[in-house]
């Protein structure tokens, strides 16, 4: 789940991040890499995968497509609408306007303008978000497969998979000197 979206880029970026804006832990599900690599979209609902996978696109300098993508997310769930209004003019300001402080580069952003923020309604960023989930889809996704952080990733994964578990080798162990 994303946190809502605060009116300012420092605030925008800390609740979009991590609950508590630590870089990423070990703990995930086992192979969860495997899910990640068969599709973006496992890939996005996992907080571990979309995790690393802003820490790729923090480097190649295009986080704001996956940052939009999870504030449309995260606005089509809003109910209120007087939220709604806010959260949209959050998402045109920070990501569409031509002053946004994170603009996405999607076709049709200069037909959008304020007036359609007066009378929000949840799907009225779908054709922009899906304009951004097959850029990432057809672009990011497919190198951040081949990067040095999912493969390191995935190589950890797989050692912790191999490495016998302690508390079964302690089992084991007890067993053998209790008989």
């Amino acid at each position: 789940m994303v946190p809502a979206l605060k009116s300012t880029k420092s605030s925008l970026w800390t609740d979009i991040h991590d609950s508590d804006g630590s870089p990423s832990s070990s703990h995930q599900n086992p192979k969860s890499t495997a899910k990640w690599a068969a599709s973006l979209e496992n890939l996005l609902e996992d907080p571990e995968g979309v995790k690393r996978f802003r820490e790729f696109l923090k480097k190649e300098f295009s986080e704001e497509n996956v940052l939009f993508w999870l504030a449309c997310e995260d606005f089509k769930k809003t109910q209120d609408k007087k939220q709604m209004q806010e959260k949209a003019k959050e998402i045109y300001m920070t990501f569409l306007s031509s002053k946004a402080s994170s603009q996405v580069n999607v076709e049709g952003q200069s037909r959008l303008n304020e007036k359609i923020l007066e009378e929000p309604h949840p799907l009225m960023f779908q054709k922009l978000q899906d304009q951004i989930f097959n850029l990432m889809k057809y672009d990011s996704y497919s190198r951040f497969l081949k990067s040095d952080l999912f493969l390191k990733h995935k190589r950890t994964e797989e050692e912790e998979e191999d490495a016998p578990d302690a508390q079964s080798a302690a089992k084991r162990a007890s067993r053998i000197y209790n008989t």
